[in-house]
């Protein structure tokens, strides 16, 4: 994919739907770089900022989806989230919490 700017060809913007988190996320660094870089006129800098907002929605939609399907997975084998061990415990530093 290249560095496609939302306002140049709308056509040639891919719909974020579309998109695999990879492609999103990528997309989104470029957002960003640009946005962060300035010079940009306020009408692209709009565009690129709404463009970023899909993107990053797309990007939570697919890791919503992939924690469904880990919680999904882990609750057919009988484990819990968080449980690192055969006794059910969980690690030390609580870390497992972030993901959820």
């Amino acid at each position: 994919m290249t560095d496609a700017n939302p306002t140049d060809d709308p056509v040639d913007v891919p719909d974020p739907a579309t998109l695999t988190y990879e492609q999103a996320r990528d997309e989104l660094v470029r957002v960003v770089g640009r946005l962060e870089a300035g010079g940009e006129p306020l009408e692209v800098s709009l565009a690129l900022w709404e463009r970023g907002e899909a993107l990053a929605a797309r990007c939570q939609q697919w890791l919503d989806g992939a924690r469904e399907r880990l919680a999904a997975a882990q609750a057919a084998s009988g484990g819990s989230p968080g449980t690192s061990s055969a006794d059910g415990a969980d690690g030390a530093d609580g870390a497992d919490e972030e993901l959820r």
